[in-house]
């Protein structure tokens, strides 16, 4: 039997998620050749009441508005490390289902990874509201697939199930803060555990040489640290 893959629960919500996909980047090439990229995000009520019908629930807790402050100089700083580009974008009533159901399906038409690398420069490096259809529109067009596929991702029962099996996976792994990797029975919780995950990965006990280590820099409460859902 062929060996599971290292899975990797994703936002494209959080800073951290993007900035720990920089780093995997730099240090394995394409690491959605490696990985298996699983979206994580807040459930609509569609979702939700079908999540909760599974028997499975949203672990994430939101953060306090002092911690979602620190997270705006944090990320930025994070971010000046890897010397990318970013821009904080201004979510205004986000529709998270649009960019994460729209992956699944760009990925159901092999272009999975190129949708990702568009939603994350209109996000990040943009600062673009990638819950809007106009955004996601141009996003669909620059990763080469049909933009009514992206757009009807939301209204495909298929793609809906789909994405109702993501956020089942990830309450059954008990999954509660993004990024999130795992490999085997080894759990890996946020930006700052990059190096571990790359170390288990390679199968030796020091760490994979990356460029320029990133601390978490987050304290440890009673929210969510080293991710945001």
């Amino acid at each position: 039997m062929a060996a599971r893959k290292p899975r990797l629960y994703f936002s494209f919500r959080s800073p951290y998620s993007w900035l720990a996909v920089e780093r995997l980047t730099r240090a394995l090439g394409r690491p959605h050749e490696v990985l298996e990229f699983i979206p994580y995000w807040d459930p609509d009520a569609r979702t939700e009441a079908a999540l909760t019908a599974r028997g499975g629930a949203f672990h994430y807790v939101q953060m306090s508005k002092p911690k979602h402050l620190y997270l705006l100089q944090d990320a930025k700083r994070l971010a000046r490390r890897l010397d990318v580009p970013m821009r904080w974008p201004i979510d205004v009533d986000p529709w998270w289902e649009l960019p994460h159901l729209g992956f699944l399906a760009a990925r159901e038409h092999g272009a999975g990874e190129a949708f990702y690398r568009e939603v994350i420069a209109a996000r990040w490096q943009r600062g673009e509201d990638v819950c809007t259809p106009e955004v996601l529109t141009g996003v669909a067009e620059r990763a080469g697939v049909d933009p009514a596929v992206i757009l009807g991702a939301v209204d495909d029962e298929a793609v809906r199930a789909a994405g109702v099996d993501c956020l089942m996976r990830a309450y059954e792994e008990d999954i509660f803060g993004i990024p999130y990797l795992r490999l085997g029975p080894h759990r890996f919780w946020g930006v700052d555990r990059v190096d571990d995950f790359l170390a288990a990965y390679a199968g030796t006990g020091t760490p994979v040489p990356v460029p320029e280590p990133v601390p978490a820099g987050v304290g440890y409460d009673t929210d969510t640290g080293g991710g945001c859902g």
